[in-house]
C-alpha cells in the first residue's frame, strides 16, 4: 500500500475529490437523469480518469518546483518528506501529462482543449520564467480561470457534444461566475497557512502582502458576494420550489462559512489549515446542491 499512499499524497486528496465532484456534477447538470445511462456512465469514467491525470500533473508540478518552500510549510508532502524522489515525481508528472492528453484526444475536441488550456495555465503557474505563483493577482486569477471557468465550461461543452444534450444556460452561467469567485477565494486562502515559508523564500501572496487578517476578510467579502448570486436568483427568478431550495441551502452554507471563519485562530497554523480544508468542503457541497437542483429540474 505504500506506493499507493505516496501517489495519493502527491495528488493531494482534496483536489482529487474536487475534480471528481466537478466531473460528475457537470454531467448531472447537462444530462439530468440521462447521466445514469450506460453511455453517459462510460463517458464520465473516461472523462474522470482524464481529469484526474490532469490534476496530478498540475499539483505534482507545483510540488516539484516548491520543495524548499514545502520543507517549511508542508513537510509531510511526499517529495519534501523524502518518500518520493524528485526523479520519481518527474516521471509521475510526465506520465500524467501524456495520459491526460492521450485520453482527452480520444474523448473529444472539447475535453482535449480543456485539458490543454489547464495544463498550460498550470505550467505557467509553477515553472520559470513566468512562475505566476510569485504574483498574488496573477496567481489568483489563473487558479480561478482554470478551476472555475475553463473546467466547468469545457466539461459542459464536452458532455453536450458527446451526449447531444442541451444544458441550462442560466445554470451554467451562474455556476461559472460563482466558481470563478470561489476559485479566487481558494487562491487567497491557500496561502494563509504558508506565511512562514512564503516569506522566507520571498513568494509574494495576499497573505505576505496584506497580512493574515486582511487576506481573510477579502476572502469573506468575495465568497459572500458569490453566495448572494444564487440567493438573488432564488428571490427574483425561479419557481417557488426551486427558489426555496436554493435560498435555504445557500443561506445555511454562507452562515456556516462565517461561523467557521470567526472561530479560526489566525495565530495557529493548524487552525488555519483546518479552516482552509473546510473551504474545500464548501466547494464540494456547492456541487452537491447544484446536482440536486439539476436533477429536480429535469424531473419537473
Amino acid at each position: 500500500m505504500r506506493p499507493l499512499n505516496i501517489l495519493v499524497g502527491f495528488a493531494r486528496p482534496h483536489t482529487v475529490l474536487a475534480t471528481t465532484v466537478q466531473v460528475v456534477t457537470i454531467l448531472l447538470i447537462v444530462a439530468g437523469w440521462r447521466a445514469f445511462t450506460p453511455e453517459a456512465v462510460g463517458l464520465a469514467a473516461l472523462t474522470l480518469v482524464t481529469c484526474l491525470a490532469l490534476n496530478l500533473y498540475v499539483v505534482g508540478l507545483n510540488q516539484l518546483t516548491d520543495v524548499p518552500i514545502d520543507l517549511v510549510n508542508k513537510p509531510w508532502l511526499p517529495v519534501a518528506a523524502g518518500t518520493l524522489s524528485p526523479r520519481g515525481g518527474q516521471r509521475l508528472v510526465l506520465g500524467a501529462a501524456v495520459l491526460a492528453l492521450g485520453l482527452a484526444a480520444l474523448a473529444g475536441p472539447y475535453l482535449l482543449l480543456t485539458v490543454t488550456l489547464i495544463m498550460l495555465i498550470g505550467s505557467l503557474y509553477s515553472l520559470p520564467p513566468t512562475r505566476l505563483k510569485r504574483f498574488p493577482v496573477a496567481a489568483a486569477v489563473s487558479i480561478a480561470i482554470a478551476r472555475g471557468v475553463i473546467a466547468n465550461l469545457g466539461l459542459a461543452l464536452h458532455y453536450q457534444q458527446r451526449l447531444g444534450s442541451d444544458f441550462p444556460l442560466l445554470t451554467l452561467a451562474v455556476l461559472i461566475v460563482f466558481f470563478f469567485g470561489f476559485g479566487l477565494v481558494i487562491a487567497i486562502y491557500k496561502d494563509l497557512p504558508d506565511d512562514a515559508g512564503d516569506r522566507m523564500y520571498q513568494i509574494e501572496t495576499f497573505t505576505t502582502r496584506l497580512g493574515v487578517r486582511r487576506a481573510l476578510n477579502i476572502g469573506r467579502a468575495v465568497l459572500t458576494v458569490c453566495y448572494a448570486l444564487p440567493i438573488g436568483l432564488a428571490l427574483f427568478g425561479l419557481p417557488r420550489g426551486a427558489a426555496i431550495f436554493l435560498l435555504v441551502s445557500h443561506a445555511l452554507i454562507v452562515v456556516a462559512f462565517w461561523v467557521a471563519s470567526a472561530r479560526t485562530n489566525l495565530k495557529e497554523q493548524r487552525s488555519i489549515t483546518s479552516f482552509y480544508m473546510f473551504l474545500w468542503a464548501l466547494f464540494y457541497t456547492e456541487f452537491a446542491v447544484l446536482s440536486i437542483y439539476a436533477l429536480s429540474g429535469s424531473v419537473a
